[in-house]
C-alpha cells in the first residue's frame, strides 16, 4: 500500500495511492487506515512530504563501502546523529544551496517511517513497530560537516532547512533487507548498492536507538548511505530510487 500526504484545496490529508487516483483516509494512518470515502484523481491534489516526524534518526557510515571511501574506517557500533524535522521536503521540491557551503553532496538512503511508540524493542521484534518505508536523500553540507575551525558539526553540516527530502510516498509493504537503492544526478547513476549490504540492518538500528530513545509514529530511520556520495550544482536534479518504493526527485537552487 502506498501511503501518501496531499494538501486538499489547501487541507493536508492522508491518502492511499492508487492507480491514477488517491482515496483519502480519515484521520492519519499508523493507528489505522480507515477511508473517509472520498476519492480524487491524482491531479486534482498537491503531493507533501509523506510523514511529518517529530525527529529524523540518521546512521553514519552504515555501509562497510562507504566508510572506506571516507577514509575514516567502520565503528563497531552505529554512529548516530539527528536531522530537526524543518529539513523535510517532498517529491518535486526544491533543496536550496546554502550560501555559507561550498560542497553539497547527495547521500541516498532507505527510510523507515516508524509506527507506534517504540521504546527498548527487543532483537527480532524492531519490524512490528514499522509502518512503512520511503526514500530519503540525507543531504549534507560536507564543507560544514568537516569545518577545519570549528571540527566536525554533524548537526551543522546536515541540519539546514530542505535538507531530508522524502518520498514520494510511504511503502508499507518492502522486504528492507534486500532491496536496491540508486543515486541518480542529472540521469547519471552514482550511487548503486542494496540494503543487504548494510553493517546494521533495520532490526538492529531500531533496537539499538531505542535503548535510550522512544521513536514515534511517523518518526523517520535514515539507514545511511553506501559508497559513491558526491557533490550537487545549483540546476542540478537528483533522484533517489528505492526498489519496490518509487523515485524521489528534487531540485537544487
Amino acid at each position: 500500500m502506498k501511503i501518501i500526504r496531499c494538501a486538499v484545496n489547501g487541507v493536508p490529508r492522508y491518502a492511499v495511492l492508487e492507480e491514477g487516483s488517491v482515496r483519502l483516509l480519515a484521520h492519519e494512518p499508523y493507528s489505522s487506515v480507515e477511508f473517509s470515502g472520498e476519492t480524487l484523481g491524482i491531479a486534482e491534489v498537491e503531493l507533501l512530504p509523506p510523514a511529518e516526524p517529530s525527529k529524523i534518526v540518521c546512521i553514519g557510515k552504515n555501509y562497510k563501502a562507504h566508510a572506506d571511501e571516507m577514509g575514516e574506517g567502520q565503528p563497531p557500533e552505529p554512529v548516530l546523529f539527528i536531522k530537526p524535522n524543518t529539513c523535510i521536503v517532498g517529491h518535486g521540491d526544491n533543496v536550496v544551496y546554502p550560501a555559507i557551503s561550498h560542497r553539497l553532496d547527495f547521500e541516498g538512503e532507505l527510510g523507515v517511517v516508524i509506527g507506534k511508540r517504540a521504546s527498548h524493542v527487543e532483537k527480532g521484534h524492531a519490524l512490528e513497530y514499522v509502518f512503512g518505508y520511503t526514500c530519503l536523500n540525507d543531504v549534507t553540507a560536507r564543507d560544514i560537516q568537516k569545518s577545519p575551525t570549528q571540527g566536525t558539526q554533524w548537526t551543522r553540516g546536515k541540519g539546514f532547512d530542505t535538507f531530508c527530502p522524502i518520498g514520494p510516498h510511504i511503502e508499507t509493504e518492502l522486504d528492507p533487507f534486500h532491496a536496491d537503492i540508486k543515486t541518480l544526478l542529472n540521469g547519471e547513476v552514482r550511487q548503486s548498492s542494496n540494503t543487504a549490504l548494510m553493517t546494521h540492518d533495520v532490526d538492529s538500528l531500531i533496537c539499538f536507538i531505542t535503548e535510550g530513545m522512544t521513536l514515534l509514529p511517523g518518526d523517520i530511520i535514515a539507514t545511511g548511505t553506501p559508497e559513491g556520495i558526491g557533490s550537487m550544482q545549483r540546476g542540478d536534479t537528483v533522484e533517489v530510487v528505492i526498489g519496490g518504493i518509487g523515485t524521489l526527485t528534487n531540485h537544487i537552487i
